[in-house]
This record gives structure tokens, sequence and C-alpha cells, in this order.
């Protein structure tokens, strides 16, 4: 890990209020770690400052931080993730979001794990995890967990959180199959990393989610994970279109 190079990938839309804190705290938390990295924000069709306030910010670390990203409309996190990480040069990559409700100071850890696996996620249901977040978005996301693991027999124990970390030639295998541009992306992910046979981690995460969910996003959330069940299931489109890998065994752990 000395020599390898560490890619964050953050998107973000609106956030041009906090953005600068998350660039300092995750470029803090990095730099203590003595990490080569890289911190790429990605700026998702903010109708705000948020390009301008991150640029500015990136312009103190040194050419670390890569600012990218495009005009509205916003796209959504999963195709801000995917836009991100073609700029993306590290050996690992981290999926982390922009509103750091997820505490970075981890992140020394994610990385040591994923050297052994495939990915490493965060799950709010882990035992070690320590979460705040009201009872009613506790239930939505139960419920949704469920409806995920009966549609496409992922077996995680929590799909979107948002912290995920890769090794970047895990990472290229799994992207060219994912179409899904908004919140079920990390399922499809998932999915995909499932049919490849991956060794994914899952470790105990640090969150604080005080915002509710919105009805659009929930019901939209749904609505695709629908049609990541119909693509897995019906048209069996994700495994006609992975190429021929040697085989693996597919490891679910928790740490």
């Amino acid at each position: 890990m000395l020599n390898s190079i560490v890619s964050v990938v953050m998107p973000a839309f609106n956030e041009e209020e906090i953005i600068s804190s998350s660039i300092k705290t995750t470029c803090n938390v990095l730099e203590k770690g003595q990490m080569n990295y890289e911190l790429i924000v990605v700026n998702d069709g903010s109708h705000d400052q948020t390009f301008e306030t991150a640029w500015k910010e990136a312009a103190k670390h040194n050419g670390h931080v890569k600012v990218v990203g495009y005009n509205p409309p916003n796209n959504g996190k999963g195709y801000a993730l995917k836009y991100g990480t073609a700029y993306a040069k590290g050996d690992y990559v981290l999926f982390l979001d922009s509103d750091l409700e997820i505490d970075p100071s981890n992140l020394s850890k994610y990385l040591k794990v994923v050297e052994g696996a495939d990915l490493v996620i965060a799950s709010k249901r882990h035992p070690d995890s320590k979460v705040d977040e009201p009872l009613t978005r506790r239930i939505m996301s139960f419920c949704f967990h469920m409806f995920v693991r009966l549609l496409t027999g992922v077996n995680v124990s929590d799909t979107q959180a948002g912290l995920k970390g890769f090794r970047a030639e895990s990472l290229k295998k799994i992207l060219p199959l994912l179409s899904v541009k908004k919140y079920a992306f990390d399922v499809e992910l998932l999915v995909v990393a499932k049919l490849h046979k991956m060794k994914v981690v899952e470790l105990p995460v640090a969150i604080s989610l005080k915002a509710g969910f919105k009805v659009g996003n929930i019901a939209r959330m749904f609505v695709d994970t629908l049609g990541i069940a119909y693509r897995l299931r019906v048209l069996h489109w994700y495994q006609r279109n992975i190429n021929n890998q040697s085989p693996k065994h597919t490891h679910i752990i928790q740490w």
C-alpha cells in the first residue's frame, strides 16, 4: 500500500456550503495515513457555486485534488461516480459522499482490508457500526434492503451506505455493466460484483443521517431496482455481457 495510489471519488450536488470542509477533512485523513492519494470531486450538475467553491479549495492542496463535472441538469450519484472514476489513476478507488454523513476517519482501515478483497463496503447493520438516523428512515431502509434481497439475491446487509472501496482492477470489470444513474447504482454494482464472484467485505461505519427520504427518490430507487431485477432474472443481460474469467469464490464477510 505504501507505493500504491489511492483515488477518492466524491460526488457533490448543491454542496457549496460544506464542500470546502469536506475536501479539507478528507485530505487531512488521507495525509495522516501517509497515503499517496488523489481526491476527485465531481460536480453533479449543481445549480449553486459548488464547482467554484471546490475549485478554490482544491488549489490549496498541492495538486492532490481534482475538480471535474458538468453543467445542469443533475444526472445522479451513480452517473457522477462513473464520471469521476474515469479520471482516477489509483490502484485503489474509494467512493465517499461529499456530505460527510459518514465519518471518514476509518479510510485507512478500509484500504488495508481491500488489499485482500475485491471490494469493501460500509454497512449500517454491522454490529460495530454507530448509526444515528430517524426511525422512519431506518424502517424504510430495512424495507428497501429486503426488497433488494428478494429481487436480486444480493445478500450483503446494506447496499446503500455511501462509502465503498475497490481494487481498481475489480472496479474496471464492474463499471462497464452499470446503467443506473441514481441511488440504486449501489444495488446494480453489487449485483454485478456477485456475478463476477468477487470477494466482498463488510465493515462498520460511523454515520449520522438527519435528512429524511424524498418520496420521489424512494419511488425511483424501487423502479430502478425492478429494472435491475428484470435485466438479471428475465433478460440475463448481465450474465451474457460478463467476459469469461477464472472462477473465484464469493465471500460476504463482516469484520
